[in-house]
């Protein structure tokens, strides 16, 4: 999804009243808020077959798996996001009705208005949740993509992927050819 800053600045807590009576989804980080737009339908197709070949094996874990419209509390006093998927094994979050708070996997499909957001600011503050052991950039406009797992303290060690490879993330015990990322998926402009 595409974010475009909205004015004006505002605390947390107005954040969380006004937002939910907004006809659009707002991502907020800073006391700013980020209209979250529609994605490219590659961008949509790359997600679901994500979400469809990872589900089954997480709810056989234990955990839970979520898409796009559930937000991410960065913590009680900084930034709300709206990941494309997340996962998390936390007894919190299982029970979870309005944010995840303690994911172990984020995941983001890139699209040129949101590829410098994603990979900067968001990835700072992703960093910054203790329980996050993975973070996946999928392409979509080409088959690639990057996977950051948490090593040593402040460590993040980087793994890019490319045709013909197999996508492993170890933080649910899960690897997927990536060309099944992009089954379907057609990289054409349309007209």
């Amino acid at each position: 999804m595409i974010a475009t800053p909205h004015a004006p600045k505002m605390t947390v807590a107005e954040y969380l009243t006004w937002e939910p009576q907004q006809a659009l989804r707002y991502e907020y980080s800073n006391g700013e808020v980020f209209a979250m737009t529609g994605g490219s339908i590659p961008h949509n197709d790359i997600a679901i077959n994500l979400l469809t070949a990872l589900h089954p094996h997480i709810r056989a874990i234990g955990c839970r798996i979520n898409m796009a419209d559930v937000k991410l509390q960065i913590s009680d006093l900084s930034a709300y996001y709206y990941p494309d998927l997340i996962v998390s094994c936390d007894p919190q979050d299982l029970k979870a009705s309005q944010f995840i708070q303690s994911p172990k996997l984020i995941v983001e499909v890139l699209s040129p208005g949101t590829a410098n957001k994603d990979r900067g600011d968001k990835f700072i503050d992703y960093q910054r949740i203790p329980t996050l052991q993975e973070y996946l950039l999928i392409n979509s406009q080409k088959i690639s993509a990057e996977c950051y797992r948490r090593g040593e303290g402040r460590m993040w060690l980087y793994y890019p992927y490319t045709a013909g490879d197999t996508i492993t993330l170890e933080s649910v015990g899960f690897s997927i050819a990536i060309e099944q990322l992009y089954a379907g998926v057609n990289f054409e402009a349309q007209a």
